[in-house]
């Protein structure tokens, strides 16, 4: 997969580092040139392209055309709603995303300006302490089909329904299924005949509506 970043602070920084440790292809635009000398200093070369993110004729340079995803992580609102929209409109990227840093500015970020993803930072940390407060230690890895269904891992807890059961006895709720077990360290395909242990950490996709059913399952008391 092919993504463009534009923006290099810190936040489209780690993008790019994550995404070519992942093995995508990546290329970052930045006009700053204290910052462009700094990104090129750290990503391998080719990666980084200086100019406005902003200019269609920057874009078309670095390669837009070819983007499979375009992340605008500019510091600044507009900038990435005018990023989103060129990118939609004029270079018709697939899957536009945009970082909102203002959530006033929030309601700006929708498909009619190109975005298909608005990621809301004060949004995203409101959310993880409310799910925090009311899962305990269930740790929501993602989100998926606009929040419907979750990736999760919880621990099994000592004493809990889960203690000592196999996976085909485990009375999983509704639309659920276990993707992996953790144990020590060791990653294992879980089967029918695969016996839950005390502090194995289970990878789960759950309907979110369905998230505490499996949460008691595997807390004690």
């Amino acid at each position: 997969m092919f993504v463009m970043v534009i923006g290099g602070g810190k936040t489209g920084s780690h993008l790019a580092q994550l995404l070519l440790a992942g093995g995508h292809r990546v290329r970052v635009v930045d006009d700053r040139e204290d910052v462009v000398g700094k990104l090129r200093r750290e990503l391998p070369e080719g990666v980084v392209a200086a100019g406005d993110g902003a200019d269609p004729d920057v874009l078309e340079r670095a390669g837009i055309r070819e983007a499979d995803v375009v992340a605008a992580v500019t510091g600044d609102d507009e900038d990435n709603l005018v990023i989103a929209t060129l990118a939609r409109s004029e270079f018709a990227v697939r899957r536009v995303i945009g970082r909102v840093n203002n959530p006033r500015n929030a309601w700006l970020y929708t498909a009619e300006m190109g975005v298909d993803v608005a990621i809301n930072q004060a949004d995203l940390m409101g959310k993880l302490i409310a799910e925090e407060m009311s899962l305990g230690d269930v740790l929501i890895l993602a989100k998926l089909r606009r929040g419907e269904v979750s990736l999760i891992e919880e621990r099994v807890e000592a004493g809990s329904p889960a203690d000592g059961k196999t996976v085909r006895d485990l009375p999983l709720p509704a639309g659920s299924t276990l993707a992996a077990i953790i144990r020590r360290g060791e990653v294992l395909a879980p089967r029918g005949d695969s016996q839950l242990q005390v502090g194995d950490e289970l990878i789960a996709v759950v309907r979110t509506d369905q998230q505490e059913r499996l949460s008691h399952l595997l807390r004690s008391g």
